[in-house]
């Protein structure tokens, strides 16, 4: 067993944006030197960041490791902004058995074929936004006219919201992400207000069921047990507050990296249908490396506590230390991804982490995959001469730091 020395490259975490083939080669580098790194977060204290594919799958099957002691207040979340405390009530900070049953019950709500036909209102609602971006004309910031209305319209089609509520999931959304631009007053405030809707909301589907999610949950029976409002809020809460704004930062990324590909761009557009899942699988992996920074999706985001000594590749991980995915390094170990520094729109062995692995595998992975390519396939097919038209912007106050402005024109 050995410990880990100091890093002799750069691995202050979260990694700083450098130069976009600087960020891969780094990240590289980094899953080919150490398996992980023992770091001190600006907030919450020490994690142990993995950085090689195995480990990760290893660390996220392995049911020693927990997120209890973060859900009942014992630990501060190891994270580089704040984490809101509220996040805490949400499912992915439950562990089994009653992580087990509330994942059963929403598997079974968001499955394949519901996902399967939601497509085609997907596809009609890409193509009305592009419609309108033509007719307003170019530039166009693609964030606000397209990779955010796309999976709203979707997301609240899944949870049965009316069509004139939909534009406070937004707002509230937004807010409760805040890390530093928004009073905590009016974060709360925003909170209070989406909590009292959507328990509002569950209470009418309950009464009067539809065909959409909260009808399913609410109406749920596991082993003849009824879900309570607390157990389908958080459900709902992490939908909306993650469903929407992670899906739409992966399309821009997704749109960024095939413009900045000009011939993994062509293949695309030589086949679609064809490339697209494969094209959304490398997105998914590749991030935001065209502006230099890490990749961000739910493989990384909360970290989980040991709950007896574990050792990985000869790193001894001890009991009560908190450790989490980094999916940059992960999904560019040497190991995993053969040439990982390329974007490649055609590559099929592609074990990203980006959505997670294991018990803790992205809920709505079946939607965002859906949704990322129809929303890239769509914009490409009806607009294949798309060029930048300016700076991109990110929004680094943010706890998923997500890009809000991305001009276009065509």
């Amino acid at each position: 067993m050995t410990s880990v020395d100091e890093p002799t490259i750069d691995t202050t975490y979260p990694f700083a944006p450098v130069e976009s083939t600087a960020a891969a080669a780094r990240l590289k580098a980094i899953a080919t030197e150490r398996p992980m790194t023992r770091m001190t977060m600006p907030f919450g204290g020490d994690v142990w960041v993995i950085h090689r594919e195995h480990i990760a799958r290893m660390m996220l099957a392995d049911q020693r490791f927990v997120r209890q002691p973060f859900r009942t207040g014992e630990r501060q979340v190891p994270y580089f902004v704040e984490f809101p405390d509220f996040l805490r009530s949400t499912i992915q900070f439950e562990d089994p058995p009653h992580h087990t049953k509330l994942r059963k019950l929403v598997q079974r709500a968001i499955s394949p074929k519901r996902v399967r036909g939601m497509r085609d209102s997907a596809v009609e609602f890409a193509n009305s936004l592009i419609d309108t971006m033509i007719v307003r004309g170019g530039p166009s910031n693609l964030v606000e006219d397209y990779a955010v209305a796309l999976p709203i319209q979707m997301l609240s089609n899944l949870l049965g919201v009316p069509p004139e509520d939909r534009a406070k999931f937004q707002k509230w959304s937004s807010a409760t992400l805040s890390v530093a631009n928004m009073p905590q007053e009016e974060v709360e405030a925003n909170m209070i207000e989406l909590v009292q809707y959507m328990l509002a909301l569950i209470e009418e589907r309950r009464r009067e069921p539809r065909e959409d999610l909260l009808s399913d949950l609410a109406n749920a029976r596991d082993r003849d047990e009824t879900l309570t409002d607390a157990e389908i809020l958080p459900i709902a809460l992490i939908l909306i507050i993650g469903g929407f704004d992670n899906t739409a930062n992966f399309i821009c990324s997704g749109v960024l990296s095939l413009l900045h590909n000009p011939d993994q761009l062509k293949i695309l557009l030589d086949d679609v249908d064809g490339v697209v899942p494969t094209a959304v699988e490398e997105v998914l992996r590749h991030g935001r490396f065209e502006l230099g920074r890490p990749v961000a999706g739910a493989g990384g985001l909360v970290p989980f506590i040991a709950t007896a000594d574990v050792e990985f590749d000869g790193v001894l991980v001890a009991r009560g230390d908190a450790i989490l995915v980094d999916p940059g390094s992960a999904g560019h170990d040497p190991a995993a991804v053969a040439h990982s520094e390329k974007f490649d729109v055609l590559r099929t062995q592609n074990p990203h982490l980006t959505l997670s692995y294991g018990l803790h595998h992205c809920l709505g992975a079946p939607l965002a995959r859906m949704e990322l390519q129809v929303a890239i396939s769509e914009l490409f097919k009806r607009l294949p001469d798309l060029a930048l038209a300016g700076e991109v912007v990110v929004d680094e106050t943010n706890l998923t730091q997500p890009i809000t402005s991305l001009p276009v024109t065509w």
